[in-house]
């Protein structure tokens, strides 16, 4: 069995990485928010996606916390507000 390693999804520059559920509510708003900032992502459902609710527990100490986001450094933030995501981006 694989273990899923978080430098698998550091996004590139001015992006960012989410981990999510398709059900969750604070990844849709966050997810709308992103949308019309222009920011990009990339989602990763966590119930689909083998190894990552583990690498979520990981840096959430011990909890499958959603959204969880990777930004571009390899820093993670645990459901962070738009002006947290556009600060740790520059934007």
């Amino acid at each position: 069995m694989s273990t899923a390693q978080l430098t698998d999804f550091v996004p590139e520059a001015g992006a960012i990485t989410m981990f999510s559920t398709e059900w969750c509510g604070y990844c849709k708003r966050l997810k709308l928010m992103l949308d019309k900032s222009g920011i990009g992502y990339t989602e990763i459902d966590i119930e689909q996606t083998p190894g990552t609710p583990e690498l979520v527990m990981e840096a959430n100490g011990g909890n499958q916390t959603v959204p969880t986001v990777v930004f571009p450094d390899g820093t993670t933030a645990t459901n962070p507000s738009l002006n947290d995501v556009k600060a740790r981006l520059g934007h």
